[in-house]
């Protein structure tokens, strides 16, 4: 039997109050929302780097996102099951409804939610952040990880509305952790050959596949991650690029 899901008691006294995440989640936020003052109505309707979806969409999903973690929070602040999202229906349509607003009410659903988020994890005791929550994936995780989670959204989602914030851009400790994370959670395609990634410019070396790798990509790690999140056709990469497997 697993771990009950809820508050868990013993925590010791090295605990700290708030994980060390929450400050650089902070800081991403505080860049992406200077991004999004930059744009006009007419940029949200704009395509973003996600197919199918505009600047708005990205915006909306990132205001619910923030909303969704708030019930994770919730989950772990009280000990009641509170799911991430209501149903993948309810999100998809919150996306879709949000979408096409004017930018004052995107930025300023972005900036309210992101306070909602900050706020209650601020609160947040060392016993809470040691609680046990569910994913929408139905994984169980550590309420440490929702800020994980947090910082993976606004990060990739910045770079995704296609304005003046690149992979390039993306902090060193954030790709440091993301990386080797992506590759390791990759779910090969049948005809994916199994590949090896190898950054030149920091100590990362991976593998995708379980067979013997037949080719190795190398590269920056931030141009390795925007290439294996499919932010980039890997066109400054060396190698082979074999076809992609899905991340998530």
């Amino acid at each position: 039997m697993g771990r009950p899901l809820g508050r868990v008691g013993c925590v010791t006294s090295a605990t700290p109050a708030q994980p060390p995440l929450l400050d650089t989640v902070t800081a991403a936020t505080d860049r992406l929302l200077a991004t999004v003052r930059k744009l006009t109505t007419e940029d949200v309707a704009a395509p973003s780097l996600l197919p199918g979806w505009t600047r708005g969409h990205v915006l909306t999903h990132l205001a619910r996102n923030a909303d969704s973690l708030v019930n994770l929070l919730l989950w772990a602040r009280t000990g009641i099951e509170t799911p991430q999202y209501a149903s993948l229906f309810l999100r998809d349509a919150d996306i879709e409804n949000g979408a096409p607003r004017p930018i004052a009410e995107q930025l300023a659903d972005n900036e309210a939610a992101a306070a909602r988020w900050l706020a209650l994890a601020k609160a947040f005791t060392p016993e809470n952040w040691q609680a046990t929550v569910r994913t929408r994936a139905g994984r169980e995780i550590p309420a440490t990880e929702i800020c994980w989670m947090r910082l993976r959204e606004v990060e990739i989602h910045h770079v995704d509305l296609s304005v003046d914030y690149q992979p390039a851009d993306w902090p060193t400790d954030f790709v440091t952790r993301l990386l080797p994370e992506v590759a390791a959670t990759l779910t090969p395609k049948s005809e994916s050959p199994t590949f090896t990634i190898q950054a030149t410019d920091l100590p990362i070396t991976a593998t995708i596949g379980t067979a013997t790798p037949t080719t190795t990509i190398t590269g920056p790690a931030t141009a390795l991650l925007a290439w294996l999140l499919g932010r980039s056709t890997g066109a400054t990469l060396t190698g082979d690029l074999p076809p992609l497997p899905t991340w998530l």
